[in-house]
């Protein structure tokens, strides 16, 4: 499975960014595809994971009511719209996806994108 990610760039606080990742090559073995961001000197955390096979949508409580996941029907397309954004938000958003329907929605990714940044200026 490959992933590529798109949207992010500079932004005020308190706008909205919305990032779409598309998946090619072996996708109906997709179970999740999730979000994730890694600001500067931090770990990589989880933001948002979509189940390809249910519809059902997490999120971590960071985000809650401010962004939200969606797949567009018909296609290997996620979309992570973000609104109200916060300075804290800043990080590099990575897309991932797994063949996995076992695990919680924000572990055990097999295959990931390429991250792209969002900065959000107060």
């Amino acid at each position: 499975v490959q992933l590529q990610a798109s949207g992010g760039g500079l932004v005020q606080a308190g706008d909205s960014v919305r990032l779409a990742c598309t998946a090619s090559g072996r996708t109906f073995s997709t179970y999740y595809m999730g979000w994730f961001r890694q600001a500067p000197g931090k770990v990589r955390e989880f933001v948002a994971a979509f189940n390809w096979n249910g519809g059902r949508t997490y999120y971590a409580d960071s985000v809650k009511g401010r962004f939200t996941i969606s797949k567009e029907t018909g296609k290997n397309t996620v979309y992570l719209q973000m609104n109200s954004l916060k300075p804290e938000d800043t990080a590099v958003y990575y897309c991932a996806a797994r063949n996995k329907d076992y695990l919680p929605p924000e572990a055990g990714y097999d295959y990931w994108g390429q991250g792209t940044q969002v900065t959000v200026s107060s």
